[in-house]
């Protein structure tokens, strides 16, 4: 319903109605319920929201504590059950951030601690066990073989590193079998 008064809103006042125009509407709406969802269930944040020309709106969650389908099932009636299908058409999708996908946010370092990571930075690229993560940024450790000191042979050393999250430029959970 606000949709709909916003849209008459704006073409009142002579604004465009493209349907690029009327998408970004669509997702403001969509930000503004799934930000009250949210409000009701603290442990989940949004990672990607998107609305495609065709009504295709496409919400990625993920939560402090992992997200279950009730969690998807919950936010996509938080967002559907407001939306008006008689006045428009549209798909919804809910789903949680894949494994395989890049860590985006602050918040979702934090949550893998202890997980092994890969990053690459603007410096180049570390492997290591998340060890920490703050405001400011993450440490990895690792151990690494090295030549002795004295002598023959090698030694195991540990290392660790930490980086600003500036300078991140992708990071992704490494899954093991």
């Amino acid at each position: 319903m606000v949709y709909l008064h916003r849209i008459l809103e704006v073409t009142m006042r002579g604004d465009t109605k493209s349907p690029l125009f009327i998408a970004q509407m669509k997702k403001e709406l969509v930000q503004e319920l799934l930000d009250k969802a949210f409000g009701e269930n603290p442990q989940l944040f949004l990672i990607d929201l998107s609305v495609s020309e065709t009504n295709h709106i496409r919400v990625v969650i993920d939560g402090d504590e992992g997200v279950t389908v009730e969690d998807c099932v919950t936010i996509s009636r938080a967002v559907e059950h407001s939306l008006d299908r008689d006045a428009e058409d549209f798909s919804l999708e809910v789903l949680s951030a894949g494994v395989s996908e890049p860590l985006q946010l602050k918040r979702q370092f934090a949550k893998n601690l202890g997980r092994d990571l890969k990053v690459k930075t603007t410096e180049g690229k570390l492997e290591g066990t998340l060890s920490k993560a703050n405001e400011e940024g993450i440490t990895l450790q690792w151990k690494e073989r090295e030549p002795k000191p004295t002598g023959k042979g090698k030694v195991t050393v540990q290392k660790e590193a930490v980086v600003p999250f500036k300078d991140i430029v992708e990071a992704k959970v490494m899954i093991k079998f």
